[in-house]
C-alpha cells in the first residue's frame, strides 16, 4: 500500500526511505510468492478438496470447498462447491480450455507450475522456493529489528490507531502525503502481513508435512490436524493475493516511479513541505 500527494508541481527532498536489507527481500519475496502460488495450486489440483478438521475421506461430510467436473444432459461441466453452494464454473474452475479438448483440472494450466498435471515437479519446486522464502523472513526480521525499521514503520503506534479513520478516507480519495514512514493504514497492513500472514503461511505448511508433524507434533494441536492447515493455508494465500492486488493498484495511484525508485536505490521523492535533515537530496 502507498502513499499519493495532490497535483501540486513542487518537489519536496529526496530521503532515503528504503534500506538494502527492505530492497533485497521484498523482491526475493516477490519471485518466492510468485512460484509457491502457481505450483501451490498445482499441488491443489491433485486434490481439489478443502475441509475443516482431522480427517477427510469417503465417510466425511466437512468439505468447504470443492472443485471439479460433473457430466450433464448436456456435457461435462466445471462445478465448485463452496459451503454447500454449488456454482456452474465452467471456462475457470474445474473445466476449462478448448471445447473439443477440455482440460478437466480445478486451476487451468495456465494458473500452475508446471502448466500440465505434474505433482511431482510441482513439490519440488514448492518447497525449493518455501525454504528461500522462510530464510528471507529471517534475514529481515533480524536487519530490521537491528535497524529500526520494524519499530519505525512497521508495528502501528497509538497515534496510528487514532489516525487510521482519516488514513482510510485519504487513501479512498487518492489524497495523501509521502512522507519519511508510513503512514497508518501502511503500518496496518505490512504488521498484518509480516506478523499474522507470513508466519501462519509458513506454520500451516510445516503442519503439513508428517515429518514435521512427528518432530513438532504442536503444530497439529495449534491448527486442528493437517486438513484444517491445508484450508487454513489456502485461505491465507487468497489474502496475500488479494494484498498483491491492493499494493500494485496503490502504487500504480501513488506514481510508480517514485515507488519503483525506492524500491530499487531507496531514494524516495517525499510531499512539499517535508522538513529536511542531514543526508537528504533536493
Amino acid at each position: 500500500m502507498s502513499e499519493t500527494s495532490g497535483l501540486s508541481t513542487a518537489k519536496g527532498p529526496l530521503i532515503y526511505r528504503q534500506s538494502v536489507w527492505t530492497r533485497v527481500t521484498h523482491w526475493i519475496w516477490a519471485i518466492c510468492l510468485f512460484f509457491l502460488l502457481l505450483t501451490g495450486l498445482q499441488i491443489f489440483n491433485a486434490h481439489p478438496a478443502l475441509y475443516i478438521g482431522q480427517e477427510s475421506g469417503f465417510e466425511y461430510e466437512n468439505a468447504i470447498l470443492e472443485i471439479g467436473a460433473i457430466n450433464t444432459d448436456a456435457g461435462p461441466r466445471g462445478q465448485t462447491t463452496i459451503f454447500g453452494n454449488t456454482f456452474d464454473t465452467t471456462g475457470v474452475l474445474g473445466m476449462s480450455g478448448a471445447a473439443e479438448r477440455p482440460t478437466f483440472t480445478a486451476f487451468p494450466g495456465a494458473l500452475t507450475i508446471p502448466g500440465y498435471r505434474d505433482l511431482g515437479t510441482g513439490r519440488v519446486v514448492h518447497f525449493f522456493f518455501g525454504w528461500i522464502f522462510v530464510a528471507t523472513i529471517f534475514i529481515w526480521f533480524v536487519a530490521s529489528f537491528v535497524n529500526g525499521h520494524i519499530r519505525r514503520d512497521i508495528v502501528p503506534k497509538p497515534s496510528d490507531i487514532a489516525g487510521l479513520p482519516r488514513d482510510v478516507v485519504d487513501h479512498a480519495t487518492l489524497r495523501f502525503k509521502h512522507g519519511r514512514s508510513y503512514g497508518p493504514l501502511q503500518k496496518l497492513a505490512y504488521f498484518s502481513v509480516f506478523f499474522i500472514l507470513f508466519p501462519l503461511i509458513v506454520l500451516t505448511g510445516l503442519t503439513m508435512s508428517p515429518g514435521m508433524d512427528a518432530a513438532w507434533p504442536w503444530l497439529l494441536d495449534i491448527f486442528g490436524g493437517r486438513q484444517t492447515a491445508r484450508t487454513i493455508h489456502f485461505v491465507v494465500m487468497l489474502l496475500l493475493v488479494v494484498f498483491f492486488i491492493v499494493h500494485i493498484v496503490m502504487v500504480l495511484a501513488a506514481g510508480p516511479f517514485n515507488e519503483l525508485r525506492s524500491m530499487l536505490s531507496g531514494w524516495y521523492r517525499a510531499s512539499p513541505g517535508t522538513p529536511t535533515v542531514e543526508g537528504d537530496r533536493p
